[in-house]
């Protein structure tokens, strides 16, 4: 049960569990949030400035521009590894640049197509189709009866109970894993587009709390804590200097390297903390374009968090995680190994185009 205030609704706290009680608590609570968000004067995901300088040649844009010309489907955001999403963002992305009316066009059918196909899914499987959507939208601008009613659809989407018990808001609050950083990046993405910088403020909090600030933010259920630094003190992404039995940790995901078994050495290559950078990467450029300076914090985490995978691990970005390492490279100014060409995540994608650091 839920009720509506203002553009986003406010869980009824006599109606949940324990869990989800000390969400709704400081559900709007953002005095100690890492300052008030300023959202984006242009699209969500890429300034317009740098989007419109970007170069309709090489292996990016090629990459690109094919997929765009691609049949798009018919959405299905019950189903996790449905191609859909991405594809109808690379179509937006090339209307943005070519201004292509016809892509614009087959975007807006997809995006209202996309209502009402989660109802078979978990908070996972939404979290990780919807934001490309939202970003999509964004890009191409609805017009105005479609985006009520894509604004609508997002703003029950946010709040609605699914089978867990739990929305897509209060997952991002208690699960430290994919699932959260999933789930956070797809509420950010739904705060920016229907511009609630109050929603987005209380994100930002949750994902600061998650790279390691408890001060910030502290309400993660955790569970196996063999790859955590300090038992007592659980975190998304391990502190920096964190060893174990003189062994790195710095940088470990500890809740998704879990899934490859309690603490061993070697580590294992666990593809769970692909997974969960694939949300928590996007819940960064998200809050990056909204000014917060969160490359930063908590000694430059996510930074550690590659470092750590690629040169203690030796696990570098495969397959759909390659869109990774063009971020990365791209905000910290780093030189990690990219593909000529990346594959597209589960909720975004196209880096090697519109976050590739040699071009314009």
């Amino acid at each position: 049960m839920s009720f509506v205030i203002g553009t986003l609704a406010v869980l009824c706290t006599s109606c949940l569990d324990s869990t989800q009680q000390a969400v709704a608590a400081n559900l709007n609570d953002t005095n100690s949030a890492p300052g008030p968000a300023k959202l984006p004067e242009n699209y969500l995901w890429i300034d317009a400035e740098r989007l419109s300088s970007l170069p309709m040649s090489g292996a990016g844009w090629e990459n690109l521009y094919k997929t765009a010309q691609q049949p798009a489907g018919y959405p299905n955001l019950s189903d996790q590894d449905d191609p859909t999403n991405v594809i109808v963002m690379a179509k937006a992305l090339v209307y943005a640049r070519t201004g292509d009316e016809k892509l614009r066009q087959e975007v807006i059918a997809s995006c209202l197509r996309a209502i009402g196909t989660d109802k078979k899914g978990r908070v996972l499987e939404v979290s990780k189709e919807l934001m490309a959507y939202i970003l999509a939208a964004d890009l191409v601008k609805l017009p105005d009866d479609a985006n009520s009613r894509f604004k609508q659809f997002l703003i029950t989407t946010l709040i609605r109970e699914f089978p867990s018990g739990k929305t897509i808001r209060s997952t991002h609050e208690v699960r430290p894993n994919n699932w959260g950083t999933y789930a956070g990046a797809t509420r950010i993405a739904i705060a920016g587009y229907l511009g609630d910088s109050k929603e987005v403020a209380r994100a930002a909090k949750v994902f600061k709390g998650w790279l390691g600030d408890e001060s910030i933010y502290a309400g993660f259920r955790f569970k196996d804590d063999s790859w955590q630094a300090d038992a007592n003190h659980p975190t998304g992404i391990n502190p920096p200097g964190a060893t174990k039995y003189g062994h790195s940790i710095d940088g470990v995901l500890p809740d998704d390297q879990r899934r490859g078994g309690s603490f061993s050495w070697p580590p294992p290559k666990e593809n769970y903390v692909y997974t969960a950078l694939q949300g928590a990467m996007a819940q960064a450029v998200l809050l990056d374009r909204m000014g917060y300076p969160v490359w930063q914090w908590q000694d430059k985490a996510l930074l550690r968090a590659f470092n750590w995978l690629y040169t203690v691990a030796d696990y570098p970005a495969v397959g759909d995680d390659t869109w990774l390492p063009f971020l990365v490279n791209f905000y910290y100014d780093s030189d990690f190994p990219v593909a000529e060409t990346s594959k597209p995540g589960k909720n975004a994608g196209w880096t090697d185009w519109t976050h590739n650091r040699i071009a314009p």
